[in-house]
């Protein structure tokens, strides 16, 4: 399987409460979100190029940068991070013409889905949600680093002679996939000439909380009432296996599915069995999930 994702298409832009949201949009059919990570440099095509032209044989896929990544706007946030993000994404909706739809999201993009169907149910058909972090405690044992390794990750990026591309890859390599021999040079590159831009430098350059105030989200999965597949890899770096189950039950409608020989970007790395999983989950009725 060639995990090259290739060159993004153009993709447009859209304007939402006064914010400039930049998509991809492949394929026809329902609707599906396609929701990227917040790592260094991820856009909606560094996440989902892969697996988002499968999905796209027979829906019609939206690939947003979140705002403050890829082309997207990079202002400051303020308020509650996640409650802003997903008011935005339903906005967004909104300007698209989209009354429901399912996502299926990665880490960063996995918490705004989950707040936006905690706090607008009826715009959500479905979640399916990778390697997200909603709730700052375990099961079992405290969370890696307290649950600041990703921020701690892009601190030592972005920190010291600044980014560069063996720091890029030696980024993917520990955090986000299993075997580090497969990451393509495609996207290493792709990920490193996005970290470069001069809005997400500025970004992680201030140290006055410009992602908006961290939200833990323990009372809103409650709320969450659609059907919930939580997908994760079994070498996840940042949340081990016993963390997604603990989600499983605190949704109203959750599963788990593990996937072994993946970490974080399990969509990237293991793209035709995640497809595989993912589709199946979303053919289903929503009453037979």
């Amino acid at each position: 399987m060639n995990l090259d994702p290739g060159p993004a298409p153009e993709g447009r832009k859209l304007s939402v409460a006064g914010r400039e949201f930049h998509l991809i949009e492949m394929g026809e059919g329902a609707p599906l979100f396609l929701l990227h990570g917040g790592g260094p440099g991820c856009t909606a095509w560094s996440d989902f190029g892969v697996v988002a032209r499968m999905f796209a044989r027979n829906r019609r896929c939206i690939m947003p940068d979140l705002l403050q990544y890829g082309r997207s706007d990079k202002q400051v946030i303020q308020g509650p991070m996640w409650t802003y993000h997903a008011g935005m994404m339903v906005g967004l909706m909104d300007a698209l013409g989209v009354e429901r739809a399912d996502f299926v999201c990665n880490s960063w993009g996995g918490t705004i889905a989950l707040c936006l169907a905690a706090h607008y149910p009826d715009r959500v058909r479905s979640l399916v949600i990778t390697g997200s972090m909603p709730v700052f405690y375990g099961p079992l044992a405290p969370l890696p680093e307290e649950g600041r390794r990703g921020r701690n990750a892009r601190d030592v990026y972005y920190g010291g002679e600044g980014p560069t591309l063996e720091k890029m890859r030696a980024l993917m390599a520990r955090l986000e996939w299993h075997d580090a021999s497969r990451i393509p040079e495609t996207t290493v590159r792709m990920r490193y000439e996005q970290s470069l831009d001069e809005g997400e430098m500025a970004l992680a350059a201030r140290t006055d909380g410009p992602r908006g105030d961290w939200q833990d989200l323990t009372n809103e999965l409650a709320k969450v009432a659609c059907p919930t597949l939580f997908c994760w890899g079994l070498q996840d770096a940042f949340l081990t296996p016993d963390y997604p189950m603990m989600l499983t039950r605190m949704v109203q409608r959750g599963q788990l599915h593990i996937l072994d020989a993946a970490s974080h970007h399990l969509q990237e790395e293991r793209p035709v069995h995640y497809h595989q999983i993912v589709q199946s989950f979303l053919d289903q009725p929503e009453d037979a999930r």
